[in-house]
């Protein structure tokens, strides 16, 4: 059985995510900010009596973007025991891959180089697998 994939909309670009690793898709309603947070932690809603820990995805690759702030699409996550929603432009469809993963084919920049773990053919096109935990963790603080 070829491996299915969740399509979202990231920074413009069509991007999967291995729908294996996602929960649920949701829609953030509203969101309570939490000071001292690093930068891609748009806050915190709840859900299904859950609260959930919000990833802006967009500042998670670029740190100097932000989604804006009636995005509301989100992709829902559990990474070791703790629920996520993953702020995205938009949530296409789930599809199955049509090939195998492949290396990157082109040199990544930025944030896509920290996220992107392959590249993997659907619908016709060759797509970025992201990395679920890689778009959570957010960009690495630089040593001081």
């Amino acid at each position: 059985m070829a491996e299915l994939l969740l399509i979202v909309r990231l920074a413009g670009e069509r991007v999967a995510l291995p729908a294996a690793d996602v929960d649920s898709v949701v829609e953030i309603e509203s969101l309570t900010p939490v000071p001292g947070a690093a930068g891609h932690v748009a806050g915190l809603a709840s859900l299904r009596s859950r609260v959930l820990t919000v990833i802006d995805c967009l500042a998670s690759l670029d740190p100097s973007r932000r989604l804006p702030a009636d995005s509301a699409e989100a992709v829902m996550a559990v990474v070791d025991g703790h629920p996520y929603a993953l702020l995205v432009e938009a949530v296409e469809d789930v599809v199955e891959a049509s090939g195998e993963r492949q290396p990157p084919a082109a040199s990544l920049a930025g944030g896509w180089r920290r996220i992107g773990r392959a590249t993997i053919e659907a619908e016709g096109d060759l797509l970025l697998l992201a990395d679920v935990e890689a778009l959570i963790a957010g960009p690495v603080r630089e040593a001081a």
